[in-house]
């Protein structure tokens, strides 16, 4: 059986996030979409926002958990049961960031691999951090934000 991590800071989840988490849900067995927690940023909505906006998207898929993490991604991978890591990527540039991520955590536990997946077409250029600056300015945003989450944000 091959489970999967699907990391991120999920600030809030985005429409594109939830392409990625459906896709990998489709491609292994169990799935299990985490935030992340970084001491170095600064975040919109809290652990608990994030986790439960990660839950609601989640029970959309019988193989998808939701879990908020302050470790780092390949120790909770491996502390999981996690085979592969999968991370999206919206272009170019952010391919070279996310390789290079694979690379270091490939350093730290060659055993788990990691998968980038391209965005769809129609959703790459969907980021946390314009949502974040449309809800800063009382934009509507609710059609980059999962129907899931749309009455929470």
């Amino acid at each position: 059986m091959k489970r999967a991590l699907v990391p991120g800071s999920f600030d809030p989840v985005t429409v594109g996030h939830e392409d990625i988490i459906a896709r990998a849900s489709a491609l292994f067995d169990e799935v299990i979409v985490c935030a992340f927690v970084n001491a170095e940023k600064t975040y919109m909505f809290s652990d608990e926002d994030r986790l439960e906006f990660l839950i609601s998207v989640a029970e959309n898929y019988d193989n998808v958990s939701a879990d908020i993490s302050h470790g780092l991604v390949t120790a909770y991978a491996k502390e999981n049961g996690c085979d592969v890591i999968v991370k999206g990527c919206r272009s170019g540039m952010n391919f070279e960031d996310e390789y290079d991520q694979a690379l270091i955590n490939r350093e730290l536990d060659a055993d788990i691999e990691t998968v980038i997946l391209p965005a769809s077409p129609e959703l790459s250029f969907v980021s946390s951090t314009m949502v974040r600056e449309m809800i800063r300015y009382g934009v509507d945003c609710s059609q980059y934000v999962p129907k899931a989450i749309r009455d929470k944000i």
